[in-house]
């Protein structure tokens, strides 16, 4: 058996796939069930956790039936499978979160129905947004991406390039910074996956003595399907969960990562 075979059944196996309302009432609550305990462990409190389910390569028809389950706010990696996603939808209440690597080519997309946006990583984006939302009318939540595991592969901006980045961010006004993401490091070695959290929870903390004004909430996005009772543990205020939720994707993690 090959080891991509071995690691699509794995994952099929460790996330069953929700087709109906009542699966996808199961697979919640025991992702919830997860975060409770592993906020318990930290002396967290777990409504603290925000909970932002990704339906990343999930076809519409399943999409609708996560909304009709109680799903109101879904995350997507790539712009244009959520643009159709919310024409696909559009008769539902769901709002979308961008949390993928953007292009400043899609910047108008994004500032036309996105309620958020977890990987602004550059100040050309950061201005393509903001000249987009302005004449739109709106404002957007963003949070900046960090590059907290130092691979060349990975998106998101070097950790010591974070503080000038925050200082310029207020000259875009329709922006509003609510925290920081990352993606930490794919491996079963459980002490590199936590030494990316910590780095950008030291980030957040540092920001918020040095400029409190400039982080908004402080919000940490860290954590999905694979590891984000770890990034709970290490103080994340939003976890992206994909399969966990929404069932193993057709093609191992290895096939999709980095999402770049």
């Amino acid at each position: 058996m090959s080891k991509s075979v071995e690691e699509e059944e794995s994952a099929s196996a460790r996330y069953p796939t929700a087709t109906t309302v009542r699966d996808f009432h199961a697979n919640v609550a025991a992702v919830r069930a997860r975060i409770a305990a592993a906020a318990e462990r930290a002396g967290r409190d777990a409504a603290s956790v925000r909970l932002l389910p990704v339906s990343k390569t999930v076809p519409t028809d399943r999409v609708r039936v996560a909304i009709e389950a109680g799903l109101r706010v879904l995350g997507e990696n790539k712009v244009q499978e959520a643009v159709r996603k919310h024409r696909e939808t559009g008769d539902l209440d769901v709002s979308w979160a961008i949390i993928g690597h953007l292009q400043t080519n899609k910047a108008r997309d994004v500032a036309a129905f996105a309620h958020e946006f977890q990987a602004l990583d550059r100040l050309r984006v950061a201005e393509a947004l903001d000249r987009r939302l302005q004449a739109a009318g709106r404002s957007l939540d963003v949070f900046v991406q960090v590059n907290t595991s130092a691979e060349d592969s990975k998106f998101g901006m070097p950790p010591e390039e974070l503080s000038a980045f925050l200082k310029v961010m207020p000259v875009y006004s329709s922006l509003r910074v609510r925290g920081l993401m990352t993606l930490a490091i794919l491996t079963p070695d459980e002490a590199r996956v936590r030494g990316c959290f910590r780095v950008l929870r030291e980030l957040r903390d540092r920001a918020r003595a040095d400029a409190p004004d400039l982080i908004g909430d402080g919000e940490l996005s860290m954590g999905m399907s694979g590891d984000y009772e770890i990034a709970v543990e290490e103080g994340a205020t939003c976890v992206r969960v994909g399969q966990a939720i929404f069932g193993a994707r057709a093609l191992p993690d290895s096939y999709y990562w980095p999402e770049g």
